[in-house]
């Protein structure tokens, strides 16, 4: 079996070390800012804070656990894309974090703001060699 392929960049699967199925224990990874500490999921040549503009940066881990600031029940979606779904924004201990919340019910009685969630892994489907695609997204943690 080929080994799984994270979905985008920033998402770290970590190896089980047992040589067993993995479980997809992730964690995400940002580049941040040397000068002033601002953090990015995507690539830069430079920072975007307007009193920085600093060029150097490094790849930090980021919590794996976090609090649900914003949140919207998508209805509609492009074709293919099962609805609803929420999409939220996600406060990992100081890095803000755009993501589905997953494995909750999609309506406002089982989603609210300051909700504690944690980074979960899910499968997206394989390609003809096997080689699995991995996305993350959130899912409550239970008191």
């Amino acid at each position: 079996m080929a080994s799984p392929v994270p979905i985008v960049d920033y998402l770290v699967l970590e190896d089980p070390g047992d040589g067993g199925v993995p479980k997809r224990a992730a964690h995400l990874v940002a580049n941040e800012c040397v000068a002033c500490g601002a953090r990015y999921f995507d690539r830069r040549n430079a920072c975007a804070n307007a009193e920085c503009g600093g060029q150097e940066f490094t790849r930090v881990p980021i919590a794996t656990t976090g609090e649900v600031k914003a949140f919207t029940i998508v209805a509609f979606a492009a074709p293919g894309i099962p609805v609803p779904f929420v999409a939220a924004l996600v406060d990992c201990e100081g890095t803000s974090v755009r993501g589905n919340l997953i494995n909750v019910e999609p309506d406002p009685d089982h989603v609210a703001l300051g909700m504690k969630v944690r980074l979960t892994t899910y499968g997206l489907g394989a390609d003809s060699e096997g080689t699995e695609a991995v996305g993350f997204g959130f899912e409550p943690i239970s008191n």
